[in-house]
């Protein structure tokens, strides 16, 4: 593992004086921690995928340019987070699931004051969503729905009936990023987890909301026109992230950054 100080990236791939081995989950949620300062004041970390070629996805789905070890990270990630935020489309291109409780982090958690799992929040402002599905019907903690003040009441009313928590994080139809991080602080969420998509991760970095970018670089080239890992608005200037720690297995690059 290479830390912001220096050193040299361990992990798989033969060759190149790696050291063949996989990442434990003991040992990546000592390298994700979240800072100490998390614990009381709110911290949005994102975790992305991304082609050679910056691809963020393939046929509108992240899995597909994924891998064992990526899938160990993400699990890890959700595993430290009190929230998952993510946005509509992502919930139906992806078919997203509540987060499964794993006795790994049990007792971590419990020390931490934290849940049995991370919630998971759906940034929406149309709440055209299927309020029959898993995610919402049943979860271990109530999922959340960030939604605008106009929201259609009959909309609001489905994801209530559904068993959802409505949390109004804008003035008028759609969401504003700033205050829904800290809606959520205000809910007791300071560890705060986003999986994009693209759109809302974009949204966030505009809004210079985010921390902290996770980001697995695949050894995998795809070309055509999928998706960047964040789109939508662009920043007048581009802001610069600090290398905090990078593992590589089978290939794959795990990159840690944080805001400068």
């Amino acid at each position: 593992m290479l830390d912001g100080g220096g050193g040299a990236v361990s992990g798989g791939a033969g060759g190149s004086g790696f050291v063949d081995r996989e990442w434990g989950l003991a040992e990546l949620a000592l390298a994700y921690a979240y800072p100490e300062s998390a614990g009381r004041e709110v911290w949005l970390r994102a975790n992305m995928v991304s082609t050679l070629d910056g691809a963020g996805q393939h046929d509108g789905r992240s899995q597909p340019i994924s891998g064992a070890a990526d899938m160990r990270i993400f699990g890890t990630l959700r595993g430290l987070a009190d929230v998952v935020v993510v946005g509509a489309e992502t919930v139906r291109q992806e078919g997203y699931r509540p987060v499964r409780e794993r006795a790994e982090f049990a007792e971590a958690r419990a020390a931490a004051g934290q849940a049995r799992v991370a919630a998971v929040a759906v940034v929406s402002a149309s709440l055209d969503l299927d309020f029959s599905l898993p995610l919402f019907t049943s979860p271990l903690v109530p999922t959340l729905v960030l939604t605008g003040a106009a929201a259609a009441p009959d909309r609001v009313a489905a994801a209530e009936e559904a068993g959802a928590r409505v949390v109004v994080a804008g003035d008028g139809a759609g969401v504003d990023p700033a205050r829904a991080v800290r809606a959520l602080a205000g809910l007791g969420h300071t560890r705060l987890l986003t999986e994009g998509g693209p759109r809302l991760l974009g949204q966030f970095i505009a809004a210079g909301a985010l921390d902290e970018l996770c980001l697995t670089i695949s050894p995998m080239l795809t070309a055509g026109n999928a998706q960047r890992i964040a789109g939508g608005p662009g920043v007048a200037v581009p802001r610069r992230f600090e290398l905090v720690s990078l593992l590589e297995e089978a290939g794959f690059l795990f990159g840690r950054y944080r805001r400068s």
